[in-house]
């Protein structure tokens, strides 16, 4: 079975993960708009891809493989107040290779055969791409003015209302984002395709503002599954439902349609509202106990793949 998940962070790694127990034939393909941090330093510096939701995708990927000290290696950030501070080593490894190999794709497969992995990392462009947000809440005299803020970081940690996000890609070009040819490839040759968890609006979303990858979305015949969050996160979804989550997913993508809807039942306070929003984007709601017991707002991966398989088999059937 060949599947592809869309996102990018803790959210992907967490899907990745889930999916490494039910199949091997994996890819993921991993938003590129990040400006913060490590990432954004580099970004800034080099003019490359933001390499670090690519280096998480990578690290899920190792610790699944066996290679536990790649992934470690990839993750781990120099301490001190230098240079490379704060820097990834997976991060540097990767921009190392856009450097030398001119290509984000090439330099991803070559970081696969280096460090064994069998799953494949692709980004949805071979660009560095911009989020734009329409949010209100930021002007006291007028809650409902809205207001535009870019920006990943800013996006995600504003204390306002996001409404609708847009894409762009790198300052003067005149045209829409482009998308990973490898990566719509991926997407209409796939069994199944996996949008979330992950943040909303600056993780999962995106891949939907893509035009080539939305078409391909649209297009495909596999089946499309949802991954809602476990909980809401600060800025981005503060305040926002189960099946909020979708309405905002079908807002951006309304030729969308979705087979299946994965959440917590815990976490669902109104089920039957997040069936009725699942049934506008043509998908059933399963619900299951898939949060860690251990770990607040994080995934159980063997749950988690319990309810892939269940919404493949479904799909199926």
């Amino acid at each position: 079975m060949r599947a592809v998940a869309l996102g990018g962070g803790h959210g992907l790694h967490a899907t990745l993960t889930a999916l490494r127990r039910v199949t091997r034939e994996v890819t993921a393909v991993v938003t590129v708009a990040d400006d913060g941090g490590s990432s954004g330093r580099l970004r800034r510096e080099l003019g490359l891809v933001p390499p670090g939701d690519l280096r998480q995708a990578f690290a899920a990927f190792a610790a699944e493989d066996g290679g536990r000290l790649w992934a470690e290696v990839f993750q781990h950030r120099f301490g001190g107040d230098g240079a490379l501070a704060g820097h990834a080593v997976g991060n540097l490894l990767l921009a190392g290779l856009f450097e030398v190999l001119g290509d984000p794709v090439a330099a991803l497969d070559e970081a696969a055969r280096l460090i064994g992995i069998s799953g494949r990392v692709l980004p949805m462009s071979p660009e560095p791409l911009e989020i734009e947000a329409e949010v209100t809440g930021l002007d006291s005299r007028d809650p409902a003015a809205v207001r535009r803020i870019r920006g990943q970081v800013a996006v995600a940690s504003t204390p306002g209302q996001v409404r609708r996000i847009s894409l762009h890609p790198p300052a003067g070009a005149d045209r829409p984002p482009a998308g990973c040819p490898q990566a719509i490839d991926a997407v209409l040759g796939a069994d199944v395709v996996f949008l979330g968890p992950g943040s909303w609006f600056t993780s999962v979303l995106p891949h939907l503002l893509v035009p080539d990858l939305h078409d391909a979305l649209v297009r495909t015949s596999a089946a499309k599954v949802v991954v809602l969050n476990l909980i809401p996160q600060p800025g981005e979804t503060a305040g926002f439902s189960a099946e909020r989550h979708l309405d905002v997913l079908f807002e951006h993508a309304p030729a969308l349609r979705v087979d299946a809807v994965i959440a917590d039942r815990d976490s669902v306070p109104d089920p039957a509202g997040l069936h009725r929003a699942a049934g506008r984007l043509g998908a059933r709601a399963l619900l299951g106990a898939v949060a860690d017991p251990i770990v607040a707002g994080r995934h159980d991966p063997d749950a988690l793949a319990g309810c892939v398989r269940q919404a493949i088999g479904e799909h199926r059937g």
